[in-house]
Protein backbone atom coordinates (compact mmCIF):
# COMPACT_ATOMS: atom_id res chain seq x y z
CA UNK A 1 0.00 0.00 0.00
CA UNK A 2 1.47 3.24 -0.70
CA UNK A 3 3.08 5.22 1.95
CA UNK A 4 1.18 8.06 3.56
CA UNK A 5 2.38 11.33 4.67
CA UNK A 6 1.21 11.08 8.22
CA UNK A 7 3.06 7.72 8.36
CA UNK A 8 6.47 9.28 7.45
CA UNK A 9 9.13 10.50 9.70
CA UNK A 10 10.82 14.16 8.82
CA UNK A 11 12.95 14.76 7.02
CA UNK A 12 16.86 14.63 7.85
CA UNK A 13 19.38 16.16 5.62
CA UNK A 14 20.70 19.29 4.08
CA UNK A 15 20.22 21.30 0.80
CA UNK A 16 22.08 23.99 -0.94
CA UNK A 17 22.37 27.42 0.64
CA UNK A 18 22.26 28.94 -2.94
CA UNK A 19 19.50 26.86 -3.22
CA UNK A 20 17.54 28.41 -0.46
CA UNK A 21 18.42 31.41 -2.06
CA UNK A 22 15.63 31.02 -4.49
CA UNK A 23 12.63 31.56 -2.22
CA UNK A 24 14.11 34.89 -0.97
CA UNK A 25 14.37 35.95 -4.55
CA UNK A 26 10.80 34.61 -5.07
CA UNK A 27 9.49 36.66 -2.48
CA UNK A 28 11.60 39.82 -3.18
CA UNK A 29 9.70 39.91 -6.50
CA UNK A 30 6.31 40.10 -5.31
CA UNK A 31 7.65 42.86 -3.12
CA UNK A 32 7.86 40.75 0.41
CA UNK A 33 10.80 40.96 2.60
CA UNK A 34 12.05 37.75 3.36
CA UNK A 35 13.89 38.09 5.87
CA UNK A 36 11.19 39.97 7.61
CA UNK A 37 8.47 36.97 6.84
CA UNK A 38 10.89 34.02 7.49
CA UNK A 39 12.87 35.42 10.54
CA UNK A 40 15.91 35.46 8.98
CA UNK A 41 17.96 36.86 6.30
CA UNK A 42 19.51 35.27 2.89
CA UNK A 43 22.01 32.10 3.94
CA UNK A 44 25.29 33.36 2.76
CA UNK A 45 29.07 32.19 3.34
CA UNK A 46 29.73 35.05 6.11
CA UNK A 47 26.74 33.65 7.99
CA UNK A 48 28.17 30.35 8.46
CA UNK A 49 26.15 28.17 6.34
CA UNK A 50 28.70 28.23 3.41
CA UNK A 51 27.07 25.35 1.54
CA UNK A 52 24.33 23.30 3.95
CA UNK A 53 20.75 24.48 4.60
CA UNK A 54 19.20 21.51 7.33
CA UNK A 55 15.71 20.70 5.25
CA UNK A 56 13.42 20.95 8.28
CA UNK A 57 14.66 24.83 8.34
CA UNK A 58 13.55 24.38 4.65
CA UNK A 59 10.55 22.85 4.83
CA UNK A 60 9.22 25.50 7.75
CA UNK A 61 10.37 28.64 5.49
CA UNK A 62 8.10 26.78 2.14
CA UNK A 63 5.46 26.80 4.77
CA UNK A 64 5.19 29.81 6.10
CA UNK A 65 5.38 31.61 2.40
CA UNK A 66 2.59 29.47 1.22
CA UNK A 67 0.22 30.15 3.79
CA UNK A 68 1.38 33.89 3.78
CA UNK A 69 0.88 33.95 -0.43
CA UNK A 70 -1.91 31.72 0.09
CA UNK A 71 -0.41 29.61 -2.84
CA UNK A 72 -0.98 25.94 -2.32
CA UNK A 73 0.42 25.35 -5.13
CA UNK A 74 3.99 27.06 -4.28
CA UNK A 75 6.87 24.21 -4.97
CA UNK A 76 5.46 23.79 -8.37
CA UNK A 77 5.45 27.95 -8.93
CA UNK A 78 8.73 28.38 -7.33
CA UNK A 79 10.66 25.36 -8.82
CA UNK A 80 9.98 27.18 -12.30
CA UNK A 81 12.03 30.06 -11.04
CA UNK A 82 15.01 27.73 -10.92
CA UNK A 83 18.60 28.36 -12.45
CA UNK A 84 21.84 26.88 -12.81
CA UNK A 85 23.11 29.10 -10.38
CA UNK A 86 20.80 28.57 -7.59
CA UNK A 87 22.58 24.69 -7.46
CA UNK A 88 25.69 26.23 -7.08
CA UNK A 89 29.16 25.00 -8.12
CA UNK A 90 27.33 21.93 -9.13
CA UNK A 91 24.83 23.68 -11.48
CA UNK A 92 27.26 25.02 -13.31
CA UNK A 93 29.37 21.18 -13.50
CA UNK A 94 25.91 19.67 -14.56
CA UNK A 95 25.08 22.90 -16.88
CA UNK A 96 28.94 22.14 -18.51
CA UNK A 97 28.00 18.22 -19.18
CA UNK A 98 27.75 17.52 -23.02
CA UNK A 99 24.71 16.14 -22.87
CA UNK A 100 21.82 15.53 -20.73
CA UNK A 101 22.73 12.03 -19.92
CA UNK A 102 26.10 12.87 -18.81
CA UNK A 103 24.64 15.53 -16.69
CA UNK A 104 21.74 12.91 -14.93
CA UNK A 105 25.53 10.83 -14.52
CA UNK A 106 27.16 13.52 -12.58
CA UNK A 107 23.81 14.31 -10.69
CA UNK A 108 23.60 10.68 -9.42
CA UNK A 109 27.64 10.60 -8.14
CA UNK A 110 27.23 13.85 -6.84
CA UNK A 111 23.73 14.35 -5.52
CA UNK A 112 24.35 14.71 -2.13
CA UNK A 113 25.91 18.41 -3.11
CA UNK A 114 22.45 19.04 -4.59
CA UNK A 115 20.09 17.37 -2.23
CA UNK A 116 21.21 15.32 0.38
CA UNK A 117 18.68 13.91 2.29
CA UNK A 118 17.44 10.79 0.28
CA UNK A 119 19.68 8.84 -2.14
CA UNK A 120 18.92 8.76 -5.37
CA UNK A 121 18.67 5.82 -7.62
CA UNK A 122 19.16 5.61 -11.20
CA UNK A 123 17.48 3.21 -13.23
CA UNK A 124 16.96 1.90 -17.34
CA UNK A 125 14.62 -0.09 -18.37
CA UNK A 126 13.03 -0.14 -21.67
CA UNK A 127 13.33 3.25 -23.51
CA UNK A 128 12.54 5.03 -20.15
CA UNK A 129 15.05 5.97 -17.43
CA UNK A 130 13.94 6.93 -13.91
CA UNK A 131 14.80 9.08 -11.21
CA UNK A 132 13.72 7.84 -7.61
CA UNK A 133 14.15 8.69 -3.86
CA UNK A 134 13.13 6.63 -1.10
CA UNK A 135 11.83 7.67 2.39
CA UNK A 136 14.82 5.06 4.07
CA UNK A 137 15.87 9.33 5.27
CA UNK A 138 12.19 10.13 6.20
CA UNK A 139 9.98 12.95 4.31
CA UNK A 140 10.72 16.18 3.52
CA UNK A 141 7.27 17.72 2.62
CA UNK A 142 4.92 18.09 -0.25
CA UNK A 143 6.24 21.91 -0.71
CA UNK A 144 10.16 20.71 -0.59
CA UNK A 145 9.15 17.81 -2.57
CA UNK A 146 7.54 19.47 -4.98
CA UNK A 147 9.92 22.45 -5.58
CA UNK A 148 12.79 19.98 -6.01
CA UNK A 149 11.37 17.58 -8.65
CA UNK A 150 9.66 20.89 -10.44
CA UNK A 151 13.15 22.33 -10.30
CA UNK A 152 14.66 19.39 -11.76
CA UNK A 153 12.54 19.41 -14.28
CA UNK A 154 12.93 23.12 -15.34
CA UNK A 155 16.59 22.68 -15.21
CA UNK A 156 16.58 20.02 -17.41
CA UNK A 157 14.29 22.04 -19.56
CA UNK A 158 16.56 25.25 -19.63
CA UNK A 159 20.04 23.61 -20.38
CA UNK A 160 19.04 21.86 -23.65
CA UNK A 161 16.60 24.94 -24.38
CA UNK A 162 13.91 22.99 -24.81
CA UNK A 163 10.67 24.19 -22.81
CA UNK A 164 8.63 21.52 -24.57
CA UNK A 165 10.32 18.23 -22.83
CA UNK A 166 7.78 16.00 -21.33
CA UNK A 167 8.19 13.86 -18.85
CA UNK A 168 6.31 10.18 -18.92
CA UNK A 169 5.13 10.21 -15.24
CA UNK A 170 5.89 12.17 -11.81
CA UNK A 171 5.21 10.42 -8.23
CA UNK A 172 5.16 11.84 -4.95
CA UNK A 173 4.95 10.51 -1.91
CA UNK A 174 2.77 13.06 0.05
CA UNK A 175 -1.21 14.02 0.20
CA UNK A 176 -2.10 15.76 -3.14
CA UNK A 177 -2.71 19.68 -3.44
CA UNK A 178 -6.01 20.88 -3.73
CA UNK A 179 -5.86 20.43 -7.37
CA UNK A 180 -3.44 18.57 -9.58
CA UNK A 181 -4.46 20.43 -12.61
CA UNK A 182 -1.48 22.86 -12.83
CA UNK A 183 1.10 20.04 -12.14
CA UNK A 184 -0.15 17.54 -15.13
CA UNK A 185 -0.16 20.59 -17.61
CA UNK A 186 3.52 21.65 -16.47
CA UNK A 187 5.12 18.11 -16.49
CA UNK A 188 2.66 17.03 -19.41
CA UNK A 189 2.15 13.83 -18.28
CA UNK A 190 0.82 11.64 -15.51
CA UNK A 191 0.99 13.26 -12.28
CA UNK A 192 0.00 10.29 -8.67
CA UNK A 193 0.59 10.95 -5.01
CA UNK A 194 0.49 8.97 -1.64
CA UNK A 195 3.29 6.76 -4.06
CA UNK A 196 5.63 4.44 -2.76
CA UNK A 197 8.44 6.66 -3.57
CA UNK A 198 9.41 10.19 -5.77
CA UNK A 199 10.22 9.39 -8.94
CA UNK A 200 10.82 11.18 -12.15
CA UNK A 201 10.43 9.10 -15.38
CA UNK A 202 11.50 10.11 -18.57
CA UNK A 203 11.96 9.29 -22.44
CA UNK A 204 15.83 7.69 -22.63
CA UNK A 205 15.50 9.46 -25.80
CA UNK A 206 15.99 12.95 -24.18
CA UNK A 207 19.76 11.43 -22.66
CA UNK A 208 21.68 12.09 -25.98
CA UNK A 209 19.75 15.49 -25.91
CA UNK A 210 22.89 17.94 -26.54
CA UNK A 211 23.33 20.96 -23.15
CA UNK A 212 23.48 24.41 -24.59
CA UNK A 213 26.15 26.86 -23.75
CA UNK A 214 26.46 27.35 -19.65
CA UNK A 215 24.89 30.40 -18.09
CA UNK A 216 27.27 33.18 -18.74
CA UNK A 217 27.25 34.65 -15.48
CA UNK A 218 28.13 31.93 -13.89
CA UNK A 219 30.93 30.71 -16.53
CA UNK A 220 32.16 34.25 -15.44
CA UNK A 221 32.28 34.30 -12.23
CA UNK A 222 34.46 30.88 -12.09
CA UNK A 223 36.62 31.92 -14.86
CA UNK A 224 37.42 35.19 -12.58
CA UNK A 225 38.55 33.07 -9.91
CA UNK A 226 41.16 31.71 -12.42
CA UNK A 227 42.36 34.85 -14.26
CA UNK A 228 42.58 36.72 -10.71
CA UNK A 229 45.30 34.07 -9.72
CA UNK A 230 46.98 34.25 -13.22
CA UNK A 231 47.45 38.09 -12.98
CA UNK A 232 49.34 37.40 -9.57
CA UNK A 233 51.69 35.17 -11.18
CA UNK A 234 55.29 36.59 -11.99
CA UNK A 235 55.67 37.98 -15.11
CA UNK A 236 56.03 35.08 -18.17
CA UNK A 237 56.49 34.76 -21.71
CA UNK A 238 53.68 34.73 -23.58
CA UNK A 239 53.42 31.01 -24.27
CA UNK A 240 53.61 29.98 -20.60
CA UNK A 241 50.83 32.29 -19.72
CA UNK A 242 48.39 30.74 -22.78
CA UNK A 243 49.26 27.51 -21.76
CA UNK A 244 48.29 28.24 -17.76
CA UNK A 245 44.83 30.00 -19.06
CA UNK A 246 44.31 27.39 -21.45
CA UNK A 247 44.88 24.14 -18.49
CA UNK A 248 42.26 26.87 -16.26
CA UNK A 249 39.65 26.76 -18.65
CA UNK A 250 39.96 23.17 -19.70
CA UNK A 251 39.97 22.03 -16.19
CA UNK A 252 36.30 21.97 -15.35
CA UNK A 253 35.68 19.95 -18.64
CA UNK A 254 37.74 16.86 -17.48
CA UNK A 255 41.12 15.73 -18.34
CA UNK A 256 43.33 18.14 -19.29
CA UNK A 257 46.05 16.28 -21.55
CA UNK A 258 48.63 17.96 -23.83
CA UNK A 259 47.03 16.95 -26.84
CA UNK A 260 43.84 18.89 -25.81
CA UNK A 261 46.28 21.63 -24.70
CA UNK A 262 47.76 21.74 -27.84
CA UNK A 263 45.02 21.42 -30.11
CA UNK A 264 43.41 24.94 -28.37
CA UNK A 265 46.65 26.73 -29.30
CA UNK A 266 46.04 25.45 -32.55
CA UNK A 267 49.39 23.72 -32.84
CA UNK A 268 50.56 20.32 -32.63
CA UNK A 269 51.74 18.44 -29.41
CA UNK A 270 55.12 17.80 -30.44
CA UNK A 271 55.24 21.40 -31.53
CA UNK A 272 54.00 22.90 -28.24
CA UNK A 273 56.32 20.19 -26.46
CA UNK A 274 59.47 21.03 -27.97
CA UNK A 275 58.54 25.28 -27.48
CA UNK A 276 57.52 24.95 -23.59
CA UNK A 277 61.66 22.44 -23.55
CA UNK A 278 63.15 25.32 -25.40
CA UNK A 279 61.90 27.45 -22.38
CA UNK A 280 62.75 25.17 -19.87
CA UNK A 281 59.38 24.06 -18.97
CA UNK A 282 57.76 20.62 -19.11
CA UNK A 283 54.36 20.86 -19.72
CA UNK A 284 53.23 18.57 -16.92
CA UNK A 285 54.56 20.41 -14.30
CA UNK A 286 53.08 23.59 -15.76
CA UNK A 287 50.01 21.88 -15.36
CA UNK A 288 50.25 20.24 -12.21
CA UNK A 289 51.50 24.18 -10.78
CA UNK A 290 48.16 25.56 -11.88
CA UNK A 291 45.71 22.97 -11.04
CA UNK A 292 47.54 23.66 -7.64
CA UNK A 293 47.31 27.07 -7.38
CA UNK A 294 43.77 27.01 -8.41
CA UNK A 295 42.68 24.38 -6.06
CA UNK A 296 44.33 26.48 -2.98
CA UNK A 297 42.59 29.70 -4.03
CA UNK A 298 39.30 27.86 -4.06
CA UNK A 299 39.91 25.97 -0.95
CA UNK A 300 40.66 29.70 0.51
CA UNK A 301 36.77 30.28 -0.54
CA UNK A 302 34.24 28.99 2.47
CA UNK A 303 31.77 28.95 0.50
CA UNK A 304 33.18 25.84 -1.62
CA UNK A 305 33.51 22.38 -0.11
CA UNK A 306 36.09 19.72 -0.77
CA UNK A 307 33.99 18.11 -3.20
CA UNK A 308 33.49 20.87 -5.13
CA UNK A 309 36.96 22.30 -5.22
CA UNK A 310 37.66 18.19 -6.79
CA UNK A 311 34.72 19.01 -9.25
CA UNK A 312 36.40 22.68 -10.16
CA UNK A 313 39.10 20.63 -11.10
CA UNK A 314 38.06 18.34 -13.26
CA UNK A 315 38.29 15.03 -11.15
CA UNK A 316 35.95 12.92 -10.97
CA UNK A 317 36.64 11.51 -7.35
CA UNK A 318 37.09 13.12 -4.70
CA UNK A 319 39.74 10.93 -3.22
CA UNK A 320 41.78 11.17 -6.65
CA UNK A 321 41.50 15.12 -5.77
CA UNK A 322 43.24 14.43 -2.26
CA UNK A 323 45.88 12.03 -3.65
CA UNK A 324 46.79 14.81 -5.89
CA UNK A 325 47.05 17.63 -3.79
CA UNK A 326 48.89 15.38 -1.34
CA UNK A 327 51.58 15.15 -3.88
CA UNK A 328 51.30 18.91 -4.44
CA UNK A 329 51.92 20.11 -1.03
CA UNK A 330 52.37 17.21 1.27
CA UNK A 331 48.63 18.29 2.91
CA UNK A 332 45.57 17.09 2.44
CA UNK A 333 42.79 19.88 1.13
CA UNK A 334 40.75 19.84 4.16
CA UNK A 335 44.16 20.38 6.33
CA UNK A 336 45.55 22.90 4.07
CA UNK A 337 41.92 24.89 4.66
CA UNK A 338 42.28 24.35 8.58
CA UNK A 339 45.90 25.89 8.53
CA UNK A 340 44.45 29.15 6.48
CA UNK A 341 42.05 29.28 9.30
Amino acid sequence: MPARRQDLEPARGVVPASYVGLLFEYLAAKGIDGARLLGEPPPSPAQGVPGRYPVERWQRHLEKAARHLDDDDLGLHLGRTVTPRHFGVMGYVLHASGTLGAALTRLHHYQRLVYDVSALRLQTQGGVVTLEWGTENGCPGRLVDETAITALVQFARDVTDAADTRVDAVHFVNEPPRSAAAYRRYFGSEVLWQQDATRVRLPLSLLARPLRQPDAALLGLLEQQAENLLAELPDAGDLEQSVRRAVAATLREGEVSLERIASGLHTSPRTLHRRLEALGLRFRELRDDTRRRIAEQHLADPGLSVAEVALLLGYSEQSAFTRAFGRWTGRSPRAYRQGLA
